[in-house]
């Protein structure tokens, strides 16, 4: 499997291009950003793009899809949970889905927003603004935290630590560093243990 990650400066985000192998057919993960170095990217390796794959409906995860759909045919997959002004094929928690001779696994991680979605690809996890590196996503609410801190816990820290781990912004990552060391988790994760221990000794 093939993974090339496309950082913009407009949202500060990634875009993922996901193929088997050179000149097959590609999905691509969150195209917050569409340029002319992600299209060239597509096209030097022969690539027939067909899905995209949003992890959650922000725009900096999803402007760059109006270019994009210009320039391919392309079926977007996003969360059940979204409302959008075009057509795409709803998707929910646990289903598996094959594109591009690909496996990929759906996992809902609400918190960040409700429609929140991650995708587990072979060995690596595509987290959009839910899991980053060194921090969790941001929140409405301490409501929404808590339930992102749980859903992180309960969905993604179950699964094989050595795991890759692609965020919507920033660096790169593996599930046993984040386990070991990301801040938020570890911090905010205490707190919330400690609320739920008072409440039942009340």
């Amino acid at each position: 499997m093939n993974i090339y990650q496309h950082f913009s400066v407009v949202g500060f985000c990634n875009t993922y291009l996901i193929a088997r192998k050179e000149g097959s057919e590609a999905l691509l993960i969150d195209p917050g950003h569409v340029d002319t170095e992600l299209i060239n990217l597509i096209e030097a390796n022969r690539y027939q793009l067909k899905h995209v794959l949003l992890t959650h409906r922000h725009p900096s995860h999803t402007e760059g899809l109006g270019t994009l759909k210009k320039i391919y045919d392309v079926e977007v997959h996003a969360s059940a949970f979204s409302s959008y002004d075009f057509l795409y094929h709803p998707i929910e928690d646990a289903e598996v889905l094959t594109l591009c001779g690909l496996e990929i696994e759906v996992i809902h991680v609400p918190g960040h927003s409700l429609d929140s979605m991650v995708y587990k690809i072979d060995h690596a996890l595509f987290t959009g603004d839910t899991l980053l590196c060194g921090r969790i996503g941001s929140t409405p609410g301490y409501r929404e935290q808590a339930l992102l801190i749980s859903s992180i816990n309960q969905k993604l820290m179950t699964l094989d630590e050595n795991i890759l781990l692609f965020p919507g912004h920033g660096t790169a990552s593996k599930l046993r560093i984040e386990r070991m060391f990301n801040h938020d988790l570890l911090q905010l994760g205490k707190i919330e243990t400690e609320r739920q221990n008072w409440r039942e000794d009340e």
